[in-house]
């Protein structure tokens, strides 16, 4: 009999037992040569952690509020598609090992349970991920839906105006898979025989154009709360731009390292991007979080809270509702021991003065 998985890195072998290998590498596999795949996790190992000694912990609070909504831990799932490709129950399943571990979860535009059952199936406080179609009614039909099902928030993907190059799903000439959320309204089927279906139809689909003054469109069709999503950089005046705009939550984010190849490990520019953001709006970490250790890290370096991707599918692929469940509880339980020997009580009590990175354990030995 196969042991438990102790930690959330081994529910991947799992996954990846349990999954067709079409299906195993489209959630695994990033762009191109996944250089910054192997970076989003890599470069959580060159950050330190420096714990403070001699404070009562008999009581740790991993507790907070993100957009005014009370969550067990700084953690939101990520809004990821198709789950059902993992397991039969997709978004459902996750939705309600979401709610069970009182955390948000964030539902894929591309899910492959409609927003009605995923609505329907739990009370988890959800936001809904978008993109911007070519259609615009598209996106406006599925904001709607989102606003009228009651989910919470909008979450705008800023960085695919184009699908990044997957070379995995292109050898195993990956499918599209069926998006019921659409279906009845645009046509969900697109032929290739150039490799991959799915990047096939996010070309016929997505809209190159979207720009700045489309934020305010959006907003126009809403009165949720809105996020952008895919923020790299603290220096070219984004961040002033998405607060302008009126974005409520800024989300670090290089898409799980499948769009651009050699684009920063988000940790690497999370501190740059919370700098420019001045504290006017949240900081969200999205990427390479396998560990509470990179949670406090995240953390400490200004998030608000992180976004935990692939672990969540493989824990669905391996064990369903459970699975997801216990990959979030083990990302608490690690987080709640880290802040104990870490000596902080609360979340509130982990500062930048906890880590130190590369560059500072350098300049340290000059």
């Amino acid at each position: 009999m196969a042991s438990e998985p102790v930690n959330v890195n081994e529910f991947q072998e799992l996954a990846r037992k349990v999954l067709p290998k079409m299906y195993y590498d489209f959630f695994a596999g990033g762009a191109e040569d996944e250089y910054t795949l192997k970076e989003n996790v890599e470069a959580f190992h060159r950050i330190t952690i420096q714990p403070r000694i001699l404070v009562d912990v008999s009581r740790i609070d991993m507790s907070t509020v993100i957009l005014g909504h009370k969550t067990s831990a700084p953690i939101i799932l990520a809004p990821s598609s198709a789950h059902q490709l993992a397991h039969p129950e997709g978004e459902v399943a996750t939705a309600r090992g979401a709610a069970a571990c009182n955390v948000i979860m964030g539902l894929s535009f591309m899910s492959t349970c409609t927003v009605e059952e995923v609505a329907s199936s739990c009370n988890a406080v959800r936001f809904f991920q978008i993109y911007v179609f070519k259609k615009r009614d598209v996106t406006e039909f599925m904001v709607r839906r989102a606003e009228k099902n009651g989910f919470r928030a909008i979450i705008l993907t800023a960085d695919t105006p184009r699908l990044g190059r997957r070379e995995a799903d292109i050898k195993n000439k990956m499918i599209s898979f069926r998006l019921r959320n659409f279906e009845g309204f645009i046509s969900t089927d697109v032929v290739s025989d150039k490799g991959s279906n799915l990047a096939a139809y996010a070309e016929e689909t997505l809209d190159p154009s979207l720009c700045w003054k489309d934020i305010a469109w959006l907003k126009s069709i809403t009165k949720l709360p809105i996020l952008i999503k895919g923020v790299l950089n603290g220096e070219d005046g984004t961040t002033m731009k998405a607060i302008e705009a009126g974005v409520v939550g800024i989300i670090v984010s290089n898409h799980g390292a499948r769009q651009l190849d050699y684009s920063p490990a988000t940790i690497s520019v999370l501190e740059e991007v919370v700098q420019a953001v001045q504290g006017k709006v949240p900081v969200l970490l999205d990427g390479g979080i396998r560990r509470g250790t990179d949670i406090f890290k995240a953390l400490a370096l200004g998030a608000k809270a992180v976004m935990i991707g692939r672990p969540v599918i493989y824990g669905l692929a391996a064990k369903g509702e459970s699975g997801v469940k216990q990959v979030i509880e083990m990302l608490k339980n690690e987080l709640e021991l880290t802040m104990a020997l870490a000596g902080c009580c609360t979340v509130d009590d982990i500062t930048r003065s906890h880590v130190k990175t590369e560059k500072e354990r350098f300049l340290c030995k000059m």
